[in-house]
């Protein structure tokens, strides 16, 4: 289990390397990177601030829930803090598993549920003007069911 909150670059490719192992069928991956615009809206930078000692604390309890919760082997979560423009990671999931259902299911439900839950907050500044995001969940448009789900197939 690798979690961690960073001031500095994200290194995702070392974290991906670390966690890879013999057992390992499937490695799933979720890197957020900072975009140009929100809701038609130009994005400048993001502002990353947390309660740091009670995020990594959340943080950690995600990871032994996805552990136990997906049965997959192991799994990074790490997030930046600070001032990052467009194009630079702000957040990786890394989940390595057995098998690549477990792998999705975990690294889905760890990145969603931290946006929920993780006291992270994000300040977007835009070409006009600045505002504080809540997180997103992901659009029930395109989720899977959980008929879907439980059978592996396409939404």
């Amino acid at each position: 289990m690798r979690v961690e909150i960073l001031d500095d670059e994200i290194p995702v490719a070392a974290v991906m390397a670390e966690i890879r192992s013999g057992p390992d069928g499937a490695i799933c991956t979720f890197e957020g990177i900072v975009r140009n615009h929100t809701r038609e809206r130009e994005t400048l930078f993001l502002d990353y601030e947390a309660y740091r000692d009670m995020a990594l604390t959340q943080m950690e309890g995600l990871v032994a829930e996805a552990i136990a919760r997906f049965a997959i082997r192991d799994a990074a979560l790490l997030h930046r803090l600070g001032r990052l423009q467009v194009g630079e990671t702000s957040v990786l999931v890394v989940v390595a598993s057995a098998h690549r259902a477990q792998a999705f299911e975990a690294c889905r439900w760890l990145i969603d549920t931290l946006k929920k839950q993780v006291p992270i907050w994000k300040k977007e500044t835009f070409a006009d003007g600045a505002v504080w995001a809540a997180g997103e969940p992901f659009p029930e448009s395109v989720a899977l069911d959980n008929e879907q789900r439980q059978h592996g197939l396409p939404g």
